[in-house]
């Protein structure tokens, strides 16, 4: 499994203002692992297959508003993490293009150390 020793995880955050029901947090939580997914396999295949045979540890947090989630954006980028950022489609509970999900990682937890400031959800 190469360099990475520590578990790699992958965090998701979820925006918990837009009062979405349980269904439709699981969905937009399992477009923001699957786009990020596609991405850090690309980009870094050695670190995903870690996290693959190290169970893929998932992490979910809530996160308050859409500037939140931008923040956080904005910091992955800032440190070289790979993220990726749901924004709906609008067909059922909320408008077009609302963001509601930022999945980043996988990445060793060092990396994600900032984000343990967050809530689980």
């Amino acid at each position: 499994m190469g360099e990475y020793t520590d578990m790699v995880k992958m965090v998701v955050l979820v925006r918990t203002d837009l009062g979405m029901k349980k269904g439709k947090l699981a969905v937009q939580t399992a477009h923001a692992v699957l786009g990020v997914y596609r991405k850090a396999k690309k980009a870094w295949p050695e670190l995903v297959a870690s996290w693959e045979s190290e169970g893929e540890k998932k992490v979910t947090l809530k996160i308050g508003s859409q500037q939140e989630l931008i923040d956080w954006r904005i910091w992955a980028d800032s440190q070289g993490l790979t993220s990726y950022l749901v924004k709906d489609a609008g067909l059922t509970q909320l408008e077009p293009g609302t963001m509601t999900a930022l999945a980043i990682g996988p990445a060793e937890p060092a990396k994600l150390k900032k984000t343990e400031q967050l809530q689980l959800l």
